[in-house]
Parts: structure tokens; sequence; C-alpha cells
């Protein structure tokens, strides 16, 4: 055998055993969740590279190839100021949380819900799952209401519907591709 061919050898057995590895001491969490829905928070600065973001996807579709039912909820804060900033539209803070008007949040929106969300969706299904996305507004999935006795509008998550939550379950199941819904908060 050639040097080069022994090099590829040795090199794809390496890759092999550190598969292996990784595999073996995931095994228990498998099986721990195998069945189970996750929440799987993606969070707006990790969104900024699209290695990351396939990287991301594979290791989505991956939870629901092992059983793991995977919800993905994602953040968006980064992407939400650059479009402000593009649009020129002062944004507020207090104690970290931005301070939305009308206008604002018609932007936060379409970030959340028209761009990110959509991106998601496309990276999942693009590495073989089969996601869908959703907004915290559809279906009323995502009850929202005033922080504190402030006047600024800034808001707090109130509930979460559970009929909304078992959307998985009745999701068509005739595709061999996995399926992991995304929402914008």
């Amino acid at each position: 055998m050639s040097e080069p061919n022994r090099t590829a050898t040795a090199a794809a057995l390496a890759d092999a055993a550190g598969k292996a590895a990784v595999l073996s001491e995931a095994l228990p969490y498998m099986r721990r969740y195998a069945g189970k829905t996750i929440l799987v928070k993606y969070g707006g600065h990790a969104m900024g590279d699209e290695a990351i973001a396939d990287s991301f996807a594979r290791d989505i579709v991956l939870l629901k190839q092992v059983g793991i039912d995977p919800i993905v909820v994602h953040g968006g804060g980064p992407q939400i100021g650059e479009m402000l900033q593009r649009l020129k539209i002062k944004s507020d803070f207090i104690d970290g949380l931005r301070v939305t008007d009308q206008a604002t949040v018609e932007i936060v929106e379409m970030v959340l819900s028209g761009s990110i969300n959509k991106q998601i969706v496309s990276a999942i299904n693009r590495v073989g799952g089969t996601a869908i996305g959703l907004s915290g507004k559809d279906g009323d999935l995502i009850r929202s209401g005033a922080r504190g006795a402030t006047p600024a509008r800034t808001s707090r998550t109130c509930s979460i519907s559970a009929s909304s939550a078992s959307l998985r379950r009745s999701t068509p199941r005739c595709s061999r591709r996995s399926s992991a819904p995304t929402s914008s908060r």
C-alpha cells in the first residue's frame, strides 16, 4: 500500500473511532430522551456563521432520527438590531430588554418570523429534515404580557398553548424525513 493510501486509511480509521466515541458517550442520553420532546434554544449570536447554521441543522435532524422530538425556539436580537439600524429606528433597552413601540414590534416580527425562522427551516430541510416554522402568534401558541409596572413596552411569556405543543403528534408521518418545528418568540 502506498504512503498516501496508508495516510488516508489511518485518517479514516481515526475519524471512525472519534465518531464511535461520541456515539458511545451520547447513547445514554439518546435512550433517556427517546420519544420525548425537547426544547432547543438557538440564540441570535450563534446564527451569523453559515457553517454553524448547517451544523446546528444537522444536529436537529440527528435528534429526530434517534427518536427525540426537537422543537427549536430561536432568538434574533443582533439581527433585529441590525435591521433597526438599517431603517434608522432608535432602539432603547431597560435592564437588557428591548423597549418596543408599534413600529419596532413590526420590525421584530418581520425579522424573527419572516427571515430568521425561514432560514432555520430551510437549513433543516436542506440537510434532510422536514421542519415547519411557526410564530408565537400562530394559533395563540405563545401569549405574552407587560413586564412589571413600567410603561415601557417590554414583555414576558405568560403561557404556551398545550394544544399547540402537541402539533408534532399530528404532523403527518408519511415522509421518512425528520420533522422539527421551529418557533419565533
